[in-house]
């Protein structure tokens, strides 16, 4: 990379992150306050935030001067994201559930992908302020302090979280793992296992582009992995943005539970 490509990489990221926060205090503004909301397909709920938090970050990305694809939850697909060298991925409200309900875990999730992987993200967690920020070959933060996955290889007391079946299916091979409660927002899901507060996440099929790609590059750049159950790197801007059952480890944790898997001592009912 010249050196005049990182520095518009990260004014570009500058961008980006004063984008989420200012998507984040408009969000605010109609959390724990009546705000009509509907389901759309799916029985997914949408809310009339969700859609103005879509409008401004379109507003505030195409600002930044790039042609790029669009692809966001709360926006008509567009198949001209297909044929673009760069697209947005956008989830307004990560988490929509958690933010009708009033409770915190809910988070604005975007990410510029490239050649159909990230090369820049940001989660931002309005209710804890938490900003998460990463780069393409630039590591990973979280408030400007820099994030690792948590290391070793064993399973033994880890942190895990996603859906009951693969809890349960982790717990028979190792009963000592603790079962982290519910988190809401997938992205924030994901994006704690960057941190270092959860050692293991998993996530159920059909999750979306819109759902994966941001912490896809906070997990990366953290020093995790996150794939497929059989162990595949995800392809963004696809025609069909769907995906199948994913996990997300610190690297040697991540090898271990797909040796498990691969060796069939590890299964999922």
């Amino acid at each position: 990379m010249r050196a005049s490509d990182a520095l518009d990489r990260a004014a570009l990221a500058r961008h980006l992150a004063a984008a989420v926060r200012e998507a984040g205090a408009l969000a605010l503004k109609s959390f724990k306050v009546p705000v009509r909301s509907w389901f759309k397909s799916g029985n997914s709920p949408v809310s009339e935030a969700d859609i103005a938090v879509d409008a401004l970050l379109r507003e505030r990305l195409e600002a930044a001067g790039l042609a790029c694809g669009w692809l966001s939850e709360e926006t008509e697909d567009d198949p001209a994201r297909l044929t673009a060298r760069q697209v947005w991925i956008v989830d307004p409200i990560d988490g929509t559930r958690a933010f009708l309900a009033g409770l915190p875990d809910w988070s604005i999730s975007v990410a510029l992908a490239e050649a159909g992987r990230p090369i820049l993200a940001a989660i931002f967690a309005p209710v804890a302020g938490d900003l998460y920020l990463a780069s393409a070959g630039g590591g990973a933060t979280c408030n400007d302090r820099p994030m690792m996955a948590s290391d070793g290889a064993s399973l033994a007391g880890a942190r895990v979280a996603g859906p009951k079946r693969y809890i349960d299916g982790l717990s028979a091979t190792e009963p000592t793992l603790v079962a982290a409660p519910k988190v809401h927002s997938l992205a924030l899901r994901l994006a704690w296992v960057a941190q270092g507060r959860l050692d293991v996440a998993f996530t159920g099929t059909n999750s979306h582009d819109w759902d994966l790609a941001a912490a896809d590059l906070l997990v990366h750049e953290a020093h995790g992995a996150l794939t497929t159950l059989a162990g595949d790197v995800l392809t963004y801007n696809r025609p069909t943005p769907t995906h199948d059952a994913l996990f997300a480890a610190g690297r040697a944790r991540h090898q271990t539970l797909r040796e498990l898997m691969r060796d069939g001592r590890l299964a999922f009912r």
